[in-house]
């Protein structure tokens, strides 16, 4: 059975989407936790106040996807189809989430939450996570060179396995990087 093909269309607060390819779709507070959207091909669309928590996402595509505040816990990122993977998140629930092993440079991550991320191996260069919460993200040879973590608060990683030429930090973020060494940093 062929694929069906969605262009230009509004999807308002839905729970279940036919299997197919969106083209220019906006998706706007649609619940759709724990549905399975492996296979389906997101391009150029705009989920707004959308729940797509534990959503299995096996082969998904997303290119140039925008997602704004939408609760989106535990996803796998990382089973994604990885051609032309791109997106951006504004105001978005991203705890508990994979982006493993994944090439996603330049993503922008504003105003999110992304605790307990996994970020290890990823290539996050010129990345940028404005006023984002990453506490206990995990960074393991992840690639953060040119990334823009000035805003970004809570994080902690090791800059000896992880690279970070030309990354932007804040005077205040600076403790996120010395924190393996047990040290006391005062104002």
């Amino acid at each position: 059975m062929p694929e069906s093909l969605f262009i230009d269309k509004l999807i308002d607060k839905c729970s279940l989407l036919p299997k197919g390819e969106y083209e220019n779709c906006t998706f706007n507070s649609c619940q759709l936790a724990e549905s399975n959207l492996s296979g389906y091909k997101f391009i150029d669309c705009v989920f707004k106040d959308c729940n797509l928590s534990l959503v299995t996402l096996n082969k998904t595509t997303f290119q140039d996807v925008t997602f704004y505040n939408c609760k989106m816990l535990g996803l796998r990122f990382d089973v994604c189809n990885e051609f032309g993977l791109s997106f951006s998140f504004e105001g978005c629930q991203l705890q508990h989430t994979s982006f493993y092993k994944l090439k996603i440079k330049k993503t922008v991550f504003k105003d999110s939450q992304l605790q307990e991320v996994d970020f290890a191996e990823a290539d996050l260069t010129g990345a940028v996570f404005d006023n984002c919460n990453l506490l206990l993200a995990h960074f393991d040879r992840t690639l953060l060179e040119k990334a823009d973590l000035r805003t970004a608060y809570h994080y902690s990683f090791d800059p000896e396995i992880n690279r970070i030429k030309k990354a932007k930090f804040s005077v205040g973020g600076i403790a996120g990087l010395l924190h393996k060494y047990d040290i006391e940093i005062e104002e």
